[in-house]
């Protein structure tokens, strides 16, 4: 029907407004008496149109629209070309319209003359504003939205340029229309339908915008918090007077589904509607809607499970007793593949323990539940998935946190996050010990962890083992214990009915009260004494009618009515004490070995393992765990870490353990502080003090020691404080630290260190004069002008030293070497001349030693000996003084020319542009370089031993005693002779050249460690200034690996390290003895092998070039290496190999080795390295196209076993989805071939030889076969397997792993076996593919 004819000849009550599902239907004929929209304006007709509408709308109030429907409509049909004002009109007179028909409703509603036509008339203009105000909001949501993705900027420079857009005027009124149709929802609007339900196309169109809105991906944003609270009360509305509950289940669940930003917007609406609304049957609605997903289903739709998992979680936080109420209808997806959903559940379970099911005061069932709930988490902390693990962790520490874990639960679960920490996920590794460190903050045994001694442990077993025996006492009843009396009780009686003898008669005090007489017979029967108890009794029963004829009683019932809830109550403290006791030592023991697995990981490759194992490591320090000091010091050397993430944790934890002390006072703090430093120091290793030294100059640099530190320090230093000499010690050391930050600490009182340190008392300890020397050399090596900073010859400092040196040298004492040796590098640092002050030094020492030689040749009458330690200190020494002269040389004396020839260039452009001799010459730049260098090597080579220097004249004597080990038979004089034969080796090529073989020698065949380990140090210094010198003889440097003394093996295993990283040797063989080190029995050389190939790791392709030599070597029969152990050396080594390219060309590189080796062990170990190689798809073709390489080695069970492995790895791998998508057709074409051939060659194996092989074809059986061979070939010698090294450089050839020509095997062994069966066989399956 026409518009025209609706609107005129027929009355309004005629037609009828029906909300359309789609816009368009309003301009078709939807039937008798619909309203059909007649024409839509075009764009340019909006204007006067809207005009109109206003008039019309002033004139005749909301039914105005019935005249004008047509024009709104067209709005909302060409929204996009209208203009901006005239939308922003349209939607404020939409407002205008139905805010006054909803003032107008509630009236009209409630008129009971209100005839048929005007209700139509009001429910069609009802329906018709609504329609129009919800288009108009969802049209400018839509463009809104559309704005804000095609933006490219939105906060960009132009911001303040820009004008106010549609945009934001919907911004400003999305809110007053949605409390607008919340107003007009509010009433009673069932009257306008007769009374009837709601239309339900009514109810979604005006929902349906509310769902629009929250569409937008924006609408989480802070800013938008009245937005949606508008939203919320809206749709509480809706679903309060409307019915409206399953169309919302359905729609939330589907925007859960595909958009993840509503998830917590929902949650905080459902949880208003329950809370505020008594909605509460949508929350089991929506969670039974969300379990009945097909678990399959979710694991596919990711999305979808994000947004449930949100849902699930933000509704546990905010209503976390409804979701208890109706968690059972989620619980069966805890078994589904989607880890989002285990998480989400969890997560709920760990808000309903820590909120809901907490206390002591919950019934049986809540207990129940609470303890069901914590063994499900417990459960899924081993989930197959790390995120699942990892997510149970952080949810157990907030409840641990909340302290809302039961005593009973602690142990399991303190057990289960222990053996996380072992996990392969960092995550999960990282959690566990946040987990941990919540267990040990929140500890409910004590504020701190007491650690339970053995014997404390064996006390509180005897006390468990007595207080078992009294319960056992008291589970007997009065009855049987009654019983047990009787017999005796019987026999007492009998005499006491006898006639008494003189002295028996006893008296007897009766109780005042029964239960006092009662409580007298209870300790008469306690202590067996039977007849005393029955003259009580009798005593007390004086007749049948007295008023105290209870008492006459039989002593069982009396017993009966004694109490006895004191001793119970007495016994159950002390089994509960012994419980308590037993699980704080139960407790005390996972947190220790807790500790010593988070010390092992300090080291690890993640950054945030290695944070948070600090963190836990102070807290355990915080308290009282003793064993965390061994992790506090095992840290130190993180600070040299290159992260500033581990760095700065280093020094947090530093900064918490010692600068922040107890005390009232400011000098009380200082005391602290120092004291825990000095403990520190007490027994601490050169390594410990110089990490420790890193982080006290930094703390000096920050300025956060307080200057009372230092000045107690001083204080203890000159012992003007009372202290020890090991307290005196810690001072000055702590001074020196301090003095690398702030070297004027040091400077402005280097008079007072010389005094009190090397004074006349210094003979008594010479460790203190050692560390005054070691605090005195931290004062800077420069001057402010670049000069070196140099102390004048007759400085007291060098006196005093010089006086020290002497004097001390002939008295024997073992610190006086290492103190001379601190003061020999002293002088060469801080002095002016200080070749003269060592010469004036040796020359005394030397003249000494003559004066005791010549004594002990008067005293004897003969050739008299010089004592033991003074020829040790000479030697000592002589080589200390050598060594110092030639770092004097190469780094003091060579950067000072280099300063001042830097001078004289710069003074020389300065002046002009004359040009100097030395830039006629050529000497500057590197060529200046050059020729100084030159010069000092050249007074190294022919001056420093020249006959004229000092030194010559000691040389023979330190070769003479290392030639003479039998008579020179001291350990420590050897020590010190070899040593300062290193030494004196270093001064000159020469010199180093013709005694290195009796260096070595001695490093080889002295049977005292010490001077093993001293001449493998020398060897390595020796490396390192004469690398073409020591080269050949590298491989004896390489020996000491085998070493049988764990020290000489620590040692030799620290400089193979530092000479192989630092590229100053050529690396071959080297690198498997390095790998023999991986076995070592001593933890300590394990772990200095682990970080070798850790760093070695890090250089390009290092361990992919050296793992066939490594290979090579170990499987040699003459290495001595078993096949298990080699399998532990492999099984490290390949963990390294992580490119495709390396594994695809060593699984090439493996089958071709097959070729080359001799023995069944090979075989084995050669198979065995190819299972640790993840075979990708091309390197399974690879093992194809070299089948006939290991063929007929397959005939071994342990290779043919292995290579069943490997391809048994391979097809489990390929039955994962993303693999099978990756393999092409030839891959498993490839794997079926090898798997036919190998069964094949397994069916050929049990078959008996055929009689029908004659001439070449016969197959010599094995034992025969040897025994031709033999007669064949001519004895050889035995093969030694060698791989080449040859992929060492990092070019683009060697990445992409490919054999060469060269390095093809040329000598094969011969396949006999193979090759016969395949002859007998005739066409086989091909092994190429097409």
């Amino acid at each position: 029907m026409a518009a025209a004819t609706a609107r005129g000849a027929v009355p309004e009550a005629a037609w009828e407004f029906r909300l359309p599902l789609n816009p368009a239907d309003l301009r078709r004929d939807s039937g008798p008496g619909c309203y059909v929209v007649q024409r839509v304006l075009p764009a340019s007709e909006l204007p006067p149109a809207l005009t109109a509408f206003r008039s019309a709308f002033k004139a005749h109030g909301a039914l105005a629209v019935l005249q004008h429907f047509d024009s709104l409509y067209s709005l909302l049909h060409c929204f996009q070309a209208a203009e901006t004002a005239v939308k922003e009109d349209a939607l404020e007179l939409m407002m205008c319209v139905v805010s006054h028909h909803s003032n107008e409703l509630p009236a009209i509603v409630h008129d009971s003359g209100l005839s048929r036509v005007d209700c139509a008339a009001h429910l069609n203009a009802l329906k018709m504003n609504c329609y129009l105000l919800t288009g108009l909001v969802d049209a400018f949501e839509t463009e809104t939205c559309r704005n804000a993705l095609l933006e490219v900027n939105p906060g960009g420079k132009n911001k303040k340029n820009r004008t106010k857009t549609s945009g934001s005027f919907w911004e400003e009124e999305r809110e007053p229309v949605l409390r607008l149709l919340t107003q007009l929802l509010q009433l009673d609007l069932h009257q306008l339908w007769g009374g009837s339900a709601v239309d339900e196309n009514f109810v979604s169109l005006m929902t349906g915008s509310c769902y629009h809105i929250l569409e937008n991906p924006s609408i989480g944003l802070q800013k938008y918090r009245a937005t949606r609270e508008a939203v919320t009360h809206l749709l509480a509305a809706v679903l309060t007077h409307y019915d409206h509950m399953f169309s919302a289940i359905v729609k939330i669940t589907q925007m859960l589904q595909h958009f993840e930003h509503v998830a917590p917007v929902f949650a905080q609406a459902v949880s208003l509607w329950a809370t505020e609304y008594g909605l509460k049957s949508l929350v089991g609605e929506l969670l039974r809607e969300i379990g009945q997903k097909f678990p399959q289903d979710l694991a596919h739709d990711t999305s979808g499970v994000k947004g449930y998992a949100t849902f699930i979680t933000e509704l546990a936080e905010q209503i976390p007793a409804l979701v208890l109420a109706n968690m059972s209808v989620l619980l069966h997806l805890l078994n589904g593949e989607s880890y989002m959903m285990r998480n989400a559940i969890l997560a709920a379970m760990a808000e309903v323990l820590v909120r809901v099911l907490n206390g002591d005061q919950l019934e049986e069932a809540a207990r129940g539940t609470r303890d069901k709930f914590l063994s499900m988490l417990r459960s899924h902390i081993c989930d197959i998935h790390g995120f699942v693990r990892s997510r149970v962790l952080q949810l157990f520490t907030r409840i641990v946190q909340c302290r809302v874990l039961p005593l009973t639960q602690f142990q399991s679960v303190v057990s289960v996050a222990v053996g996380r920490l072992k996990d392969k996920s960092v995550m999960v590794v990282k959690n566990a010990i946040q987990l941990l460190a919540a267990f040990l903050s929140n500890n409910p045994f004590s504020c701190k962890v007491i650690p339970t001694s053995m014997m404390s442990m064996l006390d509180i077993c005897l006390q468990a083992e007595y207080l078992q025996c009294a319960i056992a006492f008291l589970l007997i009843t009065s009855e049987e214990e009654w019983e047990a009396m009787l017999p005796e009780v019987r026999a007492a009686t009998q005499q006491l009915f006898q006639p008494l003898q003189e002295g028996e008669e006893e008296v007897l005090e009766v109780g005042e009260t029964v239960e006092s007489t009662l409580e007298q017979i209870t300790v008469l029967l306690r202590k067996l004494n039977y007849k005393l108890c029955l003259s009580l009794v009798l005593c007390s029963c004086p007749g049948e009618n007295s008023e105290d004829s209870p008492r006459g009683s039989s002593s069982p019932q009396a017993e009966e009515v004694v109490p006895e809830k004191q001793p119970q109550t007495e016994l159950a403290k002390q089994e509960m004490l012994v419980q308590y006791l037993q699980d704080a030592y139960n407790f005390s023991v996972k947190i220790t070995e807790a500790l010593s697995l988070i010390s092992k990981m300090m080291h690890e490759n993640s950054i945030s393992v290695v944070q948070e194992s600090i963190e836990f490591l102070v807290t355990a320090s915080q308290f009282g765990v003793p064993q965390a000091v061994l992790g506090v010091r095992r840290m130190l050397p993180l600070i040299w870490s290159k992260e500033p993430g581990v760095k700065e944790a280093v020094l947090d934890a530093y900064r918490r353990l010692y600068l922040s002390p107890s005390g009232k006072s400011e000098r009380a703090r200082a005391q602290s502080l120092v004291h825990s430093l000095s403990l520190i120091m007490a027994d601490a290793s050169l390594g410990t003090i110089q990490c420790l030294e890193e982080i006290i100059s930094e703390f000096v640099q920050k300025d956060e020691i307080n200057p009372a530190v230092i000045q107690l320090l001083w204080e203890r230093f000159t012992e003007k404080t009372q202290c020890s000499p090991l307290e005196q010690r810690a001072a000055v050391i702590l001074l020196g630290m301090m003095a690398r930050g702030k070297p004027e600490i040091i400077g402005s009182n280097l008079d007072v260190l010389v005094t009190v340190g090397l004074s006349e008392k210094v003979c008594e300890d010479y460790r203190l004069a050692q560390e005054v020397c070691n605090a005195i050399s931290k004062l800077p090596a420069l001057e402010q002008s670049n000069a070196p900073f140099r102390l004048p010859q007759d400085h007291m400092l060098f006196a005093s030293l010089s006086e020290t040196l002497s004097k001390g040298f002939a008295q024997p004492s073992g610190h006086w070497i290492p103190f001379m040796e601190t003061a020999v590098t002293l002088i060469y640092k801080l002095a002016e001349g200080a070749g003269d002050i060592c010469a004036h030094v040796l020359q005394m020492c030397s003249q000494q030693a003559l004066e005791k030689l010549e004594e002990a040749d008067g005293v004897s009458d003969g050739a008299g000996s010089l004592p033991t330690f003074m020829l040790m200190h000479l030697l000592s020494l002589v080589g200390q003084v050598a060594l110092q002269q030639v770092q004097y040389l190469e780094v003091s004396v060579s950067t000072e020319l280099r300063r001042r020839r830097c001078l004289r260039e710069e003074k020389s452009k300065n002046t002009g542009n004359e040009t100097t001799m030395e830039e006629e010459l050529g000497l500057v730049g590197a060529s200046a370089d050059d020729t100084e260098a030159e010069l000092i090597r050249s007074i190294c080579e022919t001056e420093l031993l020249d006959d004229k220097h000092l030194l010559s004249a000691f040389v023979p004597l330190v070769l003479k005693v290392c030639k003479n080990p039998g008579l020179y038979s001291d350990p420590a004089l050897s020590a010190a002779a070899a040593l300062s034969l290193g030494k004196v080796c270093m001064i000159s090529s020469e010199f180093c050249s013709s005694h290195l073989r009796l260096l070595l020698t001695m490093m080889e065949k002295s049977t005292l460690p010490g001077v093993r380990s001293n001449l493998i140090i020398a060897a390595g210094d020796l490396a390192i200034r004469f690398p073409n010198v020591v080269e050949p003889w590298t491989s004896h440097l390489c020996a000491r690996l085998r070493d049988p003394c764990p020290s000489v093996r620590h040692t030799a295993g620290l400089v193979m390290t530092y000479l192989i990283l630092e590229d100053m040797i050529k690396v071959k063989g080297q690198v498997s003895e390095m790998a023999t080190l991986l076995i070592d029995p001593e933890e300590a050389i394990m772990g200095l092998a682990h970080n070798f190939f850790s760093e070695l790791s890090n250089k390009d392709n290092a361990i992919y070039n050296l793992l066939p030599d490594i290979i090579s070597h170990l499987s040699d029969p003459n290495c001595g290496i078993e096949e298990e152990p080699f399998h532990t050396i492999m099984r490290h080594l390949f963990s390294y190999i992580s490119k495709d390219k390396q594994r695809e060309s060593l699984v090439e590189k493996l089958c071709q080795r097959f070729r080359t080796v001799r023995t069944d062990r090979q075989y084995r170990d050669l198979s065995y390295c190819l299972t640790l190689l993840p075979l990708s798809e091309q390197g399974l073709q690879k093992l194809h196209d070299n089948f006939d390489c290991f063929a007929d080695k397959l005939q071994d069970p342990a290779v043919y076993s292995c290579f069943q492995t490997l391809l048994a790895r391979f097809s489990r791998a390929g039955s994962k989805p993303e693999i099978k998508v990756r393999m092409g057709g030839a891959s498993v074409q490839a794997r079926k071939t090898i798997a036919f051939d190998m069964q094949r060659l397994e069916s050929s194996r049990h078959q008996p030889l055929s009689t029908a092989n004659s001439g070449e074809d016969f197959v010599t059986p094995h034992a025969f076969q040897k025994q031709k061979c033999a007669q064949k070939r001519r004895p050889c010698k035995k093969a030694v397997i060698t791989f080449s090294s040859d992929e060492e450089s990092n070019s683009e050839d060697d990445l992409l792993a490919e054999l060469r020509e060269e390095e093809t095997p040329t000598k094969t062994t011969p396949i006999t076996r193979s090759s016969a069966r395949r002859a007998r066989r005739g066409d086989h399956l091909p092994l190429s593919f097409d």
